[in-house]
């Protein structure tokens, strides 16, 4: 009998292979239960970032099922840096892993050692929660597992613009993603953020232009919601909107200026 196919880890992968766009929410407080909640709103994935938010890697790992019970495929950003916790991801069920400041051959030769199983990677094997959501048998898992655990080598320096076609190039570098805050620091020599700059938006054509040219998509970090269609527009296939503090201090402000006028 042939072994069912993945649907809840498979599916970012399946659809931005489809060319689709898609939104997702971005959650870096540390409640497992508020990514749940927003697993269950219209959004087409969630993200939980490391990074910069206080959620920890046991959250993030608790959070997953909980995202994944609700139909959606979960992505986790990693501190910079720490690859040794990209297969710890992918083994808890997460559909893909974002690593920030790529800024090297090796950050991406790493990123992608850890992320994909041999003769592609070095990932050690032990996935529990991403083999009982995948609804396959261990070796089907295995032979699967490097088209639908997607990585995003974030590019978001100099130094990364550079060599964007060098990262693209590399065999489980399955996809970029634009840090807007961070390019527009690198970009403006230090002396101002501004996501929304000119000199970002012309940079995002750009890493578009040469990721459609291999058949990569571009995922970008959107602040707002207005900057989240401006994203789409210039070409990114994976947007995440806002953060979940965004969204509760924009609907917190909003029922107040209705209640106060």
């Amino acid at each position: 009998m042939t072994a069912a196919k993945p649907t809840v880890l498979s599916s970012l992968a399946d659809r931005l292979a489809k060319g689709e766009t898609l939104l997702s929410a971005w959650c870096g407080l540390p409640d497992p239960s508020i990514a749940a909640i927003l697993a269950q709103e219209g959004f087409d994935a969630v993200t939980l970032d490391m990074q910069h938010g206080p959620i920890t890697l046991a959250e993030v790992i608790r959070a997953i099922p909980l995202i994944n019970a609700a139909g959606k495929p979960a992505i986790a950003r990693i501190p910079v840096g720490e690859f040794q916790n990209v297969s710890k991801l992918l083994d808890s069920g997460a559909s893909g892993v974002i690593a920030p400041m790529i800024n090297t051959i090796e950050d991406a030769r790493r990123l992608a050692a850890y992320a994909k199983y041999p003769p592609l990677g070095e990932r050690s094997w032990g996935s529990y929660g991403g083999l009982g959501a995948s609804g396959l048998d261990q070796n089907s898992y295995l032979k699967q597992a490097n088209d639908f655990s997607l990585t995003f080598a974030m590019i978001e320096t100099r130094e990364a613009m550079a060599i964007v076609d060098d990262i693209l190039a590399i065999d489980g570098i399955d996809a970029l993603f634009v840090g807007p805050s961070d390019l527009s620091i690198a970009l403006s020599g230090g002396a101002a953020v501004n996501a929304s700059a000119k000199e970002v938006d012309d940079a995002l054509r750009h890493i578009v232009a040469r990721a459609n040219a291999v058949k990569k998509p571009v995922a970008f970090y959107a602040a707002s919601a207005e900057r989240a269609k401006q994203g789409v527009e210039l070409g990114a296939r994976l947007v995440t909107v806002m953060s979940d503090t965004g969204l509760l201090r924009a609907a917190s402000q909003a029922a107040l200026k209705v209640i106060k006028g």
